[in-house]
Parts: C-alpha cells; structure tokens; sequence
C-alpha cells in the first residue's frame, strides 16, 4: 500500500531513470490531457511530496500523480517487457532513449503549471520526508480537533503529510492506544512522542524494500508439526523440522486472529472510516466499535 516511504521510493526511481532526459515519448491516458504532447521537453526533477508525486518538466509544466491504494509507476528498460497490470490500466507513459516510465491505475493523474502546484499539495501539512518537516506545526494541527479519533487525524494530510493505513495501525498500537481514542483524551506526552515516532518509522523504511516497524521475532511452528503423541517417523519420509523463529515485519496490520506479538491476544480487525483498522485489545486502551 503506498504511503509516504514508498512514494519517495517511486520519486527516487521515476528521478533516475527521467530527470536530465529529453522526452522521446508521451502518452497521458485519461480524458483531459489525452491530446497534451510533452515529447522534446527536458524532464527537470520528480519529487514526491506527502503521498503526491510532482514530475516537473521543462516549459513550466508539472505532471502531478496520486497513487492512493494501488496505482503504481513502473520503470522499465528499452526492450524490456511491461509488468505492472494489463494495457487497459496503464494511464501515462513517459519516455526517453533508455527508459520508459508507466504509471498504471492512477486515479489522479493532471498536467498543471509548476507556479500552480500548491493548487494539488498547498493543502497538505508538514512532510514526513520532507525539508519542510515541522513537528511542532503538525503536533499544533493535530490538536485543533481534540474530539476527533486519533486514527482520523493521523490519516489526515492536512496535519502531516506521508501517513497512510498501515502506519496509522502501527502508531497507535506502538503508543498503546486505539484509533478510536479521541486525539485530546491521550495521556500527557503520548502525542509529542507519536509524532516522533512516526517521522523515525518512515526515515527507517524509505529506502527498504519492506516495511518494518517490529523488532520481535515471534515464535511460529511450521505447520509440518502436529500436537499430541509424539511418532516414529515414517520411512522415507523427512523429520519434522525444529520449531524457528520467523521476522514479523507488523505488529498488527494484517494480523487479524494472529496472537499479538507482545501480550499474545489475537488481533482484532474492524472498519474506521471505511479502511481495515487493526488493533491488539490487550495492548491498547481506548474506545473500540
């Protein structure tokens, strides 16, 4: 799922393979811009701002995309074969001598004067990643709406810029809370460090392959083993192996029914303003549905 780290990632990709390159093609697949021609244009810079991406392109233009749940910009070599979904998903094509950049399932997708940007991403707040990172300013934004469910507020990119679903899970399970629990209802000093926390999580993993926010093992039986009588073993047949231990990337997104990696209570899974919202009810106060 992209969130702010990944979408750097992408920024850092689309940047090699594109920027200093003239634009030897140029296909924007969505209604609006299908008949825009960027071919001869220098591509100056791809930056990724909060979970937006700004391709900016010589004459003054700004290619702003938005992958949101499951759009993706794929790079690709000259003869090398497209994977990224079937022709009919992919919504631009940038390209040039010796690579092709092409964004599939983008749901926003615009060609807008660079002086014009803050019209796609002035309304978003401090970048998680950004230079532009201000923990004060965010913590301040957080606080305007006391009342409102601290998962919310999180996912809110007007208060800071680059959380999605999953590290909206993983804070509040890291700061012992529910995402339900209103923002002006958590403990003395549990927000100042939450936003810490979270400006270390995604400076941690932008440039890993994986997400990580655990640093538990947890303790996991393959599923070759069986309980009861201990048996000989068959003939020909390989020993069971040793129980081992196996890296949990997440302590609770994507967990639902798992025990939870510090108490051992299955993680519960509901719905929070339409996105899966997992939470470990032995591990985190608060309000739940």
């Amino acid at each position: 799922m992209p969130e702010g780290d990944t979408v750097l990632q992408t920024a850092t990709r689309l940047h090699a393979a594109l920027a200093g390159q003239v634009l030897t093609r140029s296909d924007l697949r969505v209604p609006r811009f299908a008949t825009a021609d960027l071919t001869g244009r220098t591509v100056l810079d791809v930056t990724a701002r909060g979970k937006h991406l700004l391709t900016r392109i010589e004459g003054g233009l700004t290619l702003h995309s938005h992958l949101r749940m499951d759009g993706a910009w794929r790079v690709f070599a000259p003869d090398e074969r497209w994977r990224g979904g079937p022709g009919h998903q992919i919504r631009a094509i940038l390209g040039n001598a010796g690579h092709t950049a092409v964004g599939y399932r983008l749901p926003v997708l615009e060609l807008l004067r660079t002086a014009e940007e803050d019209r796609a991403v002035g309304h978003l707040g401090p970048d998680l990643l950004g230079p532009d990172w201000d923990p004060g300013l965010a913590l301040d934004r957080l606080l305007t709406a006391p009342d409102r469910p601290l998962g919310e507020a999180l996912l809110d990119q007007r208060n800071l810029a680059g959380i999605g679903n999953v590290y909206k899970c993983e804070l509040c399970f890291l700061a012992r809370v529910t995402p339900w629990l209103p923002v002006g209802a958590l403990p003395d000093g549990v927000l100042p460090r939450l936003v810490t926390l979270a400006e270390r999580l995604l400076h941690a993993n932008r440039d890993r392959p994986t997400r990580t926010t655990t640093i538990i093992s947890e303790l996991r039986t393959p599923p070759d083993r069986v309980s009861g009588p201990r048996r000989a073993p068959t003939p020909g047949r390989p020993r069971s192996r040793p129980p081992h231990r196996v890296q949990e990337r997440l302590y609770v997104y994507g967990r639902a029914r798992r025990p939870c990696l510090r108490c051992g209570t299955p993680i519960r899974r509901a719905d929070q303003d339409d996105r899966p919202t997992y939470w470990c009810p032995g591990c985190q106060s608060g309000p739940t549905p």
